[in-house]
């Protein structure tokens, strides 16, 4: 293994001394600089490495109010998101304030009757139930009016979420949102300077060290403080106990994709280590149905396995299925909700399938072939649409746009808007060109590879168009670099592919977000065997020799003792027409992950390959 960038500079190498040269090189370039960091990446700990939750800006009242309302048995309505963020916050509120003996229940709106976050009629229906105190999760930092309506109604409401702000705060009891920046009243006052205070949006500044924290790891923090501030609370609550809600933050700080440094990386290695042995029988029976082993599961899994099919829920149905398959202890009804769960993935497959093959048919029947694909229908499910869009964009190369029409709330006239998401495909930075496609969209967000957006009516005709001509602006003086070493972490030899520099990379686990996976490229090397696998042969199998005269400890692991696999699902673009052309024997260079493979039964190391090109 040889490094492709630059040596670290001295002071850094020094400072990493204790790490071999691929290990110091990977910390670099993740920032990780020092001793301390070093030791404080490679080993998160659960008692040094997390943060008061009270130094969050509002914790210190919300606890308090939360703990009051908990011992004086006033209705408390936790307000949750439908999505694989939301729902696991649901999840451990409900489990905590069963627990704590609480007067409570979980409203979870509706995606397609409701939609994302509170809405006047849901608070209205909490109010004629008697509830109190609004707890959300993962939602109501942008909720002006529904909170306010709540305040007009008696409720009071505490906002935890980790959105951006708007341009008004709600007014809410407490705000709990490591990302929600200072927000100033601009009312002149008599004077004609600009006053400031509590009761009219706005906020001091936040003062919690890290913002990148999901939904559900703000509603844990709220966990956390209220136990601290309320010893009657604690005694209920076995000391330590809030440690077994840490496999619900972890499936969602790994799912909702935020990153997987600082705070989420202990958040999210802690909430694996609970997983794998979480005794929640619904988790259990949805491993069980996809075949993954509960005690060996990883952040992959979660991101690819689970996640799909605790979103599904919410797309194809309703997002209680979710909530109560992690909630329920009845054996029976965990079985039939795993299965519920498993046939809705099963019909978003189908349906985004069905949405793929039109947005194929439409691209073939106007021949021309443009450096942007943007497409819609009023009948497509927005949905589903990021999904349909990286799929499009990895085949095609290029960013793709696609939009369907938003169904309204339940009661609401009109029509809905149109939305859709946005994937990158290549070099494209997508938040960029949106913001360069000006007027164009009502709302968009996202970032360098993916992003949604809102489009107007009257512009949708012509928005592939205009996203050509911002993209032509974008690329004018730029360069494209097409070189596959600049993608790569370290240069690696087949030799070199054995269970023990597999360990090496996985002390860097979990990867996701600003903590990638390792990428390494493989120089010229053989193809002994090329084959296509799954029921449409849709993935790609590759067969690469070993050289055993290099001392190499393949053969102990692999059983043919000279080549190890390298697989690709779901191959399209670039790796598809190259691999179209390849022989036995045929010489390469290709961009791989090292990984185990955990469907056969010795588990041996395998590459992932992300590109192939050939020499």
């Amino acid at each position: 293994m040889f490094p492709l960038h630059d040596p670290l500079d001295e002071t850094v190498r020094e400072e990493l001394v204790a790490y071999d040269d691929l290990t110091a090189a990977l910390l670099a370039r993740r920032g990780i600089l020092t001793k301390e960091d070093a030791e404080k990446f490679l080993n998160p700990s659960y008692d040094n490495h997390l943060h008061d939750p009270f130094l969050m800006t509002d914790m210190q009242k919300a606890a308090q109010r939360f703990a009051d309302a908990i011992l004086s048995r006033e209705r408390i309505a936790v307000w949750s998101d439908y999505d694989c963020d939301g729902i696991p916050g649901a999840v451990l509120m409900h489990d905590f304030l069963k627990k704590a003996g609480a007067n409570f229940e979980n409203y979870i709106p509706h995606r397609h009757d409701e939609g994302y976050g509170m809405n006047v009629g849901g608070i209205e229906k909490l109010a004629r139930g008697g509830t109190t105190l609004v707890v959300t999760v993962d939602s109501g930092i942008t909720d002006i009016e529904p909170v306010t309506r709540a305040n007009e109604l008696g409720m009071e409401v505490i906002v935890t979420d980790h959105h951006l702000p708007g341009e008004k705060l709600p007014d809410a009891f407490a705000i709990l949102n490591p990302n929600a920046r200072p927000v100033r009243d601009k009312t002149p006052s008599v004077s004609g300077s600009s006053s400031a205070s509590t009761s009219n949006g706005t906020r001091p500044d936040e003062t919690y060290p890290f913002k990148s924290l999901c939904g559900s790891g703000v509603a844990w923090k709220l966990v956390c403080a209220t136990l601290a501030i309320s010893p009657d609370i604690r005694s209920r609550i076995p000391d330590g106990q809030e440690k077994w809600l840490l496999d619900m933050v972890g499936l969602a700080t790994i799912a909702d994709m935020v990153p997987l440094v600082g705070e989420n990386r202990v958040l999210a290695t802690y909430g694996l280590k609970v997983m794998r042995k979480s005794p929640r029988i619904g988790l259990q029976k949805l491993l069980r149905g996809m075949r993954v082993e509960q005690r060996a599961i990883t952040e992959d899994d979660v991101g690819f396995m689970i996640a799909p099919r605790v979103n599904a829920a919410s797309r194809m149905g309703d997002a209680r299925d979710a909530f109560n398959l992690f909630i329920t202890t009845d054996e029976n009804e965990a079985d039939l909700l795993a299965k519920k769960l498993e046939k809705a993935n099963r019909a978003r497959k189908a349906e985004a399938g069905a949405i793929t093959r039109a947005v194929h048919t439409r691209v073939k029947e106007r021949g021309e072939s443009r450096s942007i694909i943007a497409l819609g229908d009023p009948e497509w499910r927005p949905a589903l649409l990021g999904l349909v869009a990286g799929n499009i964009a990895d085949e095609y190369e290029r960013p793709v746009f696609l939009w369907g029409r938003e169904g309204l709330p339940a009661g609401r006239q009109g029509i809905g808007r149109l939305k859709g998401s946005v994937r990158s495909g290549g070099a494209t930075h997508i938040l960029e060109l949106m913001r360069a496609a000006e007027n164009i969209f009502e709302e968009f967000g996202g970032h360098s590879n993916a992003g949604g957006f809102t489009v107007r009516d009257t512009e949708v005709f012509f928005l592939e168009d205009r996203l050509v001509e911002a993209q032509e602006k974008l690329l004018k003086g730029s360069i494209i670099e097409d070189d596959l070493s600049s993608h790569a972490d370290a240069l690696l030899t087949p030799e070199e592919i054995h269970p023990r520099f597999l360990k090496e990379v996985e002390q860097l686990a979990p990867f996701g977000i600003d903590n990638p996976k390792p990428v390494f490229l493989l120089r010229d090397v053989s193809v002994r065997e090329i084959s296509r696998f799954g029921k449409g042969e849709e993935h790609l199998k590759l067969k690469i020799e070993v050289n055993e005269g290099n001392g190499s400890p393949i053969r102990n692991q692999i059983s043919n003792g000279a080549s190890i696999d390298a697989v690709t699902f779901f191959v399209k673009g670039a790796p598809a027409r190259v691999a179209s052309t390849l022989t036995r024997d045929s010489r390469v260079n290709m961009l791989a992950h090292i990984e185990r493979d955990t469907f056969s039964r010795t588990n041996p190391v395998r590459l992932r390959l992300l590109d192939i090109r050939l020499v």
